[in-house]
């Protein structure tokens, strides 16, 4: 799943693929936002992203990609 994370004050995004499913992602978010701490999450390759919530201006979950089976047309 793609997520993107805006960050206030910032042209660009951060952007990563990650195994989680959308809500356990959108459960992190919550916490760090209500707790203002950072909000960690783990990209497919398994480097962590850390990002101090008070800086978060959203997050955008991308849709949950099924595994495609066969040949496609090149």
């Amino acid at each position: 799943m793609e997520i993107k994370i805006g960050i206030q004050n910032v042209g660009r995004e951060i952007v990563l693929e990650s195994t989680q499913d959308a809500d356990a992602v959108a459960k992190l978010v919550a916490e760090a936002i209500s707790g203002q701490t950072e909000l960690r999450l783990q990209d497919e390759k398994g480097r962590q992203i850390i990002v101090p919530a008070k800086v978060i201006g959203y997050v955008e979950l991308g849709a949950q990609e099924q595994r495609r089976v066969g040949f496609a047309a090149l």
